[in-house]
């Protein structure tokens, strides 16, 4: 690009960033979606933060769109100098779950120090309001340009969400931080069901401990490989495709729905890895036999037919997962990790998705 052109550019960028700029005595807010916004398998969507075009793809059924509608994964990456992190959001709706509200309705921001991601600062939305107040994120911060990643909530649709930084201080577009394009398709798990906060779940962890950018499309007791996704993960621009298949399925609908999804994925990626996972060991059937066995069951169908998937398919691959320490107390609800048992997920994965990924040039 030549250097007139990209003024030009760079003038069209600040024209478009001071129409979307709201100032009050306080703070001056600029809506998310005029940043940089990452983590979304499908990044053309109508509305900025849902993480779906329903026009494209057909066979959608209403509990699809209620949770493509959820946030969950989007990330939003902005540089400032101001001194105080602020956000203010109108929420569609909030799912009520046990989850956290941090987790439902939160906003949490990381801030990059000595080259590495760090915690800066969560608030959540009231559940019992459409508009939340003012968030303060964080404040009190030495002078300086800060590079942010606002994490959006997990399981709420928003119309809406400005981040507000200090009047007078600047905000704008951040860098793509992280390499490559990476699809992780899954459960509740991926989708982040019992985290504390929205950058607490796999995707999460793996997209900052490896630089590599671990798009989410988790959708919480919908995955089970429905030929509606498979159709649309067609599509999606992937380098790899991760899947956490096997933890809502039972074993009947695994062995007839896994290799017709398998074959609809490499139909439009040939030559990319698909790599899946083994589902967790649920703390619910300790002790409760008919969970036991069930859990059991899909199990033994997962290995067998990953085996013969592996043998049959190239660039197929099967890993295990373990989301559990010695004593097993990492689960919060006797289904899901809390964010430890996450964090102890994306560890057991690591390394065998990274010698996997080598193989193809991603790193």
């Amino acid at each position: 690009m030549s250097m007139k052109k990209y003024l030009a550019a760079l003038a069209i960028a600040i024209i478009s960033l001071s129409a979307a700029a709201q100032t009050t005595d306080d703070y001056t807010f600029t809506e998310a979606s005029e940043l940089t916004v990452l983590g979304k398998v499908f990044p053309d969507t109508p509305d900025p933060y849902k993480r779906m075009d329903y026009t494209k793809h057909g066979g959608w059924t209403k509990n699809d769109i209620r949770l493509l509608d959820m946030s969950s994964g989007i990330i939003i990456s902005f540089k400032t100098d101001s001194p105080v992190i602020a956000v203010k959001a109108e929420l569609e709706k909030a799912d009520r779950t046990g989850n956290s509200g941090w987790a439902t309705r939160g906003f949490d921001l990381y801030i990059k120090k000595d080259g590495k991601w760090v915690w800066a600062g969560v608030k959540h939305a009231p559940d019992d309001i459409e508009k939340s107040p003012v968030l303060k994120l964080v404040e009190n911060m030495s002078e300086g340009s800060k590079e942010c990643l606002l994490y959006l909530p997990l399981f709420s649709a928003l119309k809406s969400v400005k981040i507000g930084v200090e009047s007078g201080k600047t905000i704008i577009p951040g860098d793509r931080p992280f390499r490559h394009d990476i699809v992780i398709h899954g459960s509740s798990f991926m989708h982040g069901a019992s985290t504390s906060r929205a950058g607490a779940t796999v995707p999460a962890f793996l997209t900052r401990s490896t630089g590599l950018q671990f798009n989410s499309l988790g959708v919480s007791g919908d995955c089970k490989m429905q030929p509606q996704f498979a159709e649309a993960l067609k599509d999606a621009k992937a380098d790899a495709f991760v899947f956490d298949a096997f933890s809502n399925p039972d074993a009947a609908t695994i062995e007839e729905r896994l290799f017709p999804f398998i074959e609809t994925i490499q139909s439009t990626h040939p030559g990319v890895p698909i790599i899946f996972m083994s589902s967790i060991y649920r703390g619910n059937r300790n002790f409760n036999v008919k969970v036991d066995e069930k859990e059991s069951a899909k199990e033994k169908m997962a290995e067998k037919l990953m085996k013969e998937a592996c043998r049959k398919y190239k660039d197929v691959y099967f890993i295990k997962s373990d989301a559990s320490c010695p004593d097993h107390e990492t689960t919060t609800d006797g289904t899901h990790p809390g964010d430890f048992g996450y964090y102890l997920w994306a560890r057991s994965i690591e390394k065998p998705l990274l010698k996997i990924l080598r193989k193809y040039g991603i790193r």
